[in-house]
């Protein structure tokens, strides 16, 4: 008997095997049939509710962009190679360069630094990089934030001429941006720390923190426009509504202009700036922040702020924006 029912499954076993199989393989082939079904619905109704047309326009587009702007003294060398850099990198829309000495930029640094620009290849031809210069009459450092004229982006890069962001990471933290327009987004961090408390109707007193406070205690309140991305609406405040005894302040002291922004910023939206971790490279060797006495210069600008506004605006953080593609460990 037992027999008999081996040899009766013999011969039904292929015949149950051949349709499994075949079923299995109708169930695949309707489901790609589903699939490409819903493609085609999706792109004739994206295609039928304009979403494609405002994806490509020219607004869209602009929104997607950003503009370079080079904070510049008296270092055509340095300010040479940072152009050169900065027209390599896809997402610029413009590179623009403060200049506020006395004699305007010769006619030879500038069609250098246009060819210069010209003569990158990673542009399309709609979105060929377009350069100038924004001169001055005076030495102001309020000058880097004065409201451009022609702008087609509503995010600038402010940057100083030494210092050199990869194109990947300033892409990487332009998309940070993107996410937190009204922020300022960058790559050096800095933090006021209470000095004294307020007692007896003493107004309190801040102390200004380099980047080894940081590192140490883990926190930042301001980011340094020296490499920061900021929306353009904040230079039209900081020109024309930001509280004129600043702007001297920052005009007389020459120190102090980014401190002046991130105050700004922070009054503004009542939330701390956003640090970028990445590698950047300084190609100079002076500056401001190597004179003798520049962190107590900044803590006198820090409390003479707070003074100005009535309160301490800076909002602390403890938030890191990493890539993690370019980190070992999860």
């Amino acid at each position: 008997m037992k027999g008999a029912r081996d040899r009766l499954w013999g011969r039904w076993r292929p015949a149950l095997l051949f349709n499994h199989a075949g079923l299995c393989r109708i169930k695949i082939m309707s489901l790609l049939c589903l699939f490409f079904v819903a493609l085609v619905v999706i792109s004739r109704a994206a295609s039928f509710m304009g979403w494609r047309h405002r994806l490509d326009s020219p607004q869209s587009l602009s929104r997607h962009r950003y503009t370079v702007l080079i904070n510049t003294w008296k270092r055509n060398d340095l300010l040479k190679k940072t152009v050169a850099h900065y027209a390599q990198c896809n997402g610029v829309d413009a590179i623009r360069v403060v200049w506020s000495e006395p004699d305007p930029p010769s006619d030879s640094l500038y069609s250098e630094l246009s060819q210069s620009v010209a003569s990158s290849n990673v542009h399309e031809k709609h979105q060929k990089i377009s350069f100038q210069f924004d001169t001055h009459d005076k030495d102001d450092l309020n000058n880097r934030f004065k409201p451009l004229k022609g702008l087609h982006t509503d995010a600038i890069f402010s940057i100083d001429d030494d210092v050199v962001v990869p194109c990947a990471l300033l892409e990487f933290s332009f998309s940070a941006w993107l996410t937190a327009p009204d922020s300022m987004v960058g790559f050096v961090p800095r933090m006021h720390w209470i000095e004294s408390m307020n007692h007896a109707g003493e107004e309190e007193k801040y102390t200004y923190g380099g980047w080894w406070s940081v590192w140490w205690m883990g926190s930042y309140s301001m980011i340094l426009s020296k490499a920061a991305f900021v929306h353009h609406k904040y230079f039209e405040l900081y020109t024309h509504q930001m509280p004129a005894s600043i702007r001297h302040y920052v005009r007389e002291a020459r120190n102090c202009e980014d401190i002046a922004m991130s105050f700004l910023v922070a009054n503004a939206t009542s939330a701390p700036p956003l640090w970028v971790k990445g590698r950047l490279f300084e190609i100079g060797s002076t500056g401001i922040s190597s004179l003798q006495g520049h962190s107590e210069h900044r803590t006198q600008c820090v409390n003479h702020f707070v003074s100005v506004y009535g309160y301490m605006p800076l909002v602390a953080s403890h938030v890191k924006v990493v890539d993690a593609r370019n980190q070992w460990l999860w």
